[in-house]
Formats: structure tokens, sequence, C-alpha cells
């Protein structure tokens, strides 16, 4: 009975060796570290640079500098969005506005906001029309 559970024990400890991970893992995992990060903000602005436009691209870097309370930098892009199109979410006339705002531009401010407004009015307008 001994010798069962000292062959068992020794089973257990060779086995549990067998699943451990070996030092390869941990080099590999730091050479990906190395390489996994890609600023894509800075990356949209080189291409933008080279002359290529984009709705997405706007959104993205606009979207990023506003959640990083760059403002500044937000309402520049945003200008260039709302170059592009007047298509756009609610979300992006307030964001522009808001970042309008803190940069002092308080008329062009309001001039968005008073366009999302007309929006607004027009999809409900719209919206009415179909219901009768």
């Amino acid at each position: 009975m001994k010798k069962n559970l000292l062959v068992l024990i020794v089973l257990n400890v060779f086995s549990f060796n067998g699943y451990t991970q070996n030092e390869k893992f941990y080099v590999t995992e730091k050479i990906s570290d190395k390489y996994a990060y890609v600023d894509v903000v800075k990356t949209y602005e080189r291409i933008v640079a080279k002359g290529y436009k984009s709705i997405v691209m706007f959104k993205t870097i606009g979207d990023s500098y506003y959640t990083n309370f760059e403002l500044d930098k937000a309402a520049k892009w945003y200008c260039e969005l709302f170059a592009m199109t007047a298509d756009l979410e609610p979300k992006y006339y307030q964001q522009y506005a808001k970042s309008l705002k803190a940069i002092g531009e308080n008329d062009k401010a309001n001039e968005i906001l008073k366009r999302l407004n007309q929006k607004n009015e027009n999809r409900v307008d719209n919206t009415s029309l179909k219901l009768q």
C-alpha cells in the first residue's frame, strides 16, 4: 500500500512538471509585446497628409482626440469631417460643437447645433408624412 502511494506521488509530481509553461513561451510573449502597438491616429494623420481623405478616418481621428480631451485637435478633424459630409449621426454634431466651444468658437458651435436641430426637425417631418 505504501509502495503504491509512493508511486502515485512520484507520478503526480512528474506529470505536474510536464504541464507547466516553459521559458520559450515567455520569450515569444515579450517579443510580440514589442511589436503589438500601432498608433492608428498618427498613421491616419500621415495618410491624410498625403492627400487621401475618408469619412471613417476623420471620425476615428476626431473621436480619439475628443475622448482624450484634446478638443482643439478634435475640432480640427471634425471640421474636416463636416467639410466632406453633413449626413452624420447626432453625436458628431454634439462633439464638434463641444470641441468648438472649448476652443472659444462659440458662434460656429451654435451654428453646428442649429444644423443639428434642423436635421432633427426634418427627420420628424419626414416621419410624420410617412405615418399619415
